[in-house]
């Protein structure tokens, strides 16, 4: 069997937000906290309030004194890894369930998103494949 490290960047299955949200749906109304979950209170829950508050300040803690961090993390220990997959499911989490109340398609605004942004940010003639 594969330890934890081993299958951190392995992916079994792709999930699908219309997954995600369902179960978070679910999730939160099997324990009665959508009363709690209002749009505002889901956002705050992301921002970092005052110094390092809410879950978008933990995930920024994790890279605070790393310095420059090379794609994949090479140098990271298992523990680290983890934590970081834990802090950004975090955020995931909090993002998917704030579009959700807000009765928002967070996978078609993504992608209409990059549609405007490849229009605002064409790629210079001299990149082009």
């Amino acid at each position: 069997m594969e330890n934890s490290c081993e299958f951190a960047g392995k992916y079994s299955n792709d999930v699908t937000l219309k997954e995600l949200r369902d179960r978070l749906a679910e999730f939160a109304e099997a324990r009665g906290w959508d009363q709690y979950h209002s749009p505002r209170n889901l956002l705050l829950a992301l921002l970092p309030i005052c110094v390092q508050v809410g879950e978008v300040g933990e995930l920024s803690e994790i890279f605070q004194w790393k310095g420059e961090v090379a794609k994949g993390l090479p140098n990271w220990s298992c523990d680290d890894k983890e934590h970081l997959e834990e802090q950004l499911s975090d955020v995931l989490i909090y993002l998917i369930r704030l579009a959700d109340v807000c009765d928002l398609d967070l996978g078609q605004a993504a992608l209409t998103k990059i549609v405007k942004n490849a229009r605002k940010y064409p790629v210079p003639a001299h990149q082009t494949t």
